[in-house]
């Protein structure tokens, strides 16, 4: 029976989620999405909790999406299945507060995925990154809309373009993060958080939360469907095929610009 890519477990009123591929450093396959979204659907509805925390390891929260997986798509694939919009569409329908604790890597789907969470707090080895344009696309589960409303155009701009990551103490400095503490203490933290927030009338919480989110993301999801049509376009190009190929065969890619 293979090992559960998500593992959950309840501390007073918080549910805590932990992405569970450590020797693919938590990469989004698509049994993991499944089963993250299933946890936090379970969470949402289960009247003893109030509020859901989402972590990793110490050495990666989630370094993005499962490449191999990824590789074997093409544009009408991607294009027909949604690639990766079930991920977005299952988180932003959770009423209660979801609370990212960042150790270890986050970099292109699993920086989007941090993003959809409601507030990220991160450990001082944390990364943040969107390094798709490295292999031939673009961020494609709301990287183009959320970190630009995060961090604003400019920073947000230099990321996607070039594909050079953050640091913990410049995410807190940029509005992503709200806190950052040692590695060892971020999860126990961000739980005594998550069990302050659960402690209030959950369904002042969810008003709260859907308060906020609608005054920061009101319209973005003509952005975030635009992106995803995007990003599913670039599995038609030949340089989306090298990036890939190129990153499996640990080689700098060959672009042909076509």
């Amino acid at each position: 029976m293979s090992e559960p890519t998500v593992l959950t477990r309840e501390e007073d009123r918080v549910g805590i989620i932990t992405l569970n591929r450590p020797k693919a450093l938590n990469a989004l396959s698509g049994t993991l999405i499944e089963e993250l979204l299933s946890a936090l659907r379970s969470y949402d509805k289960n009247p003893a909790i109030g509020a859901i925390v989402i972590t990793g390891n110490n050495r990666a929260f989630c370094a993005g999406a499962d490449i191999k997986e990824q590789r074997e798509l093409d544009f009408v694939s991607a294009y027909n299945g949604d690639y990766l919009k079930n991920l977005n569409d299952g988180m932003t329908c959770i009423h209660k507060p979801i609370i990212g604790a960042i150790n270890g890597y986050a970099l292109g789907g699993g920086c989007e995925l941090a993003l959809m969470c409601d507030i990220l707090y991160a450990g001082k080895d944390a990364v943040f990154g969107q390094p798709e344009i490295k292999l031939g696309t673009i961020p494609g589960a709301g990287g183009t809309q959320r970190l630009i409303r995060a961090v604003g155009k400019s920073l947000a701009m230099h990321m996607i373009l070039t594909g050079e990551n953050m640091t913990a103490q410049e995410a807190a400095a940029a509005g992503l993060v709200a806190k950052v503490f040692d590695v060892e203490e971020t999860v126990p933290r961000v739980i005594e958080y998550a069990q302050k927030m659960a402690s209030f009338s959950v369904p002042v919480v969810a008003m709260a939360k859907e308060a906020v989110n609608t005054g920061k993301y009101d319209f973005v999801e003509a952005g975030l469907h635009f992106e995803s049509r995007l990003y599913h376009a670039t599995f038609g190009l030949g340089d989306h095929g090298e990036g890939f190929d190129a990153f499996l065969q640990k080689r700098v890619p060959q672009w042909t610009h076509k």
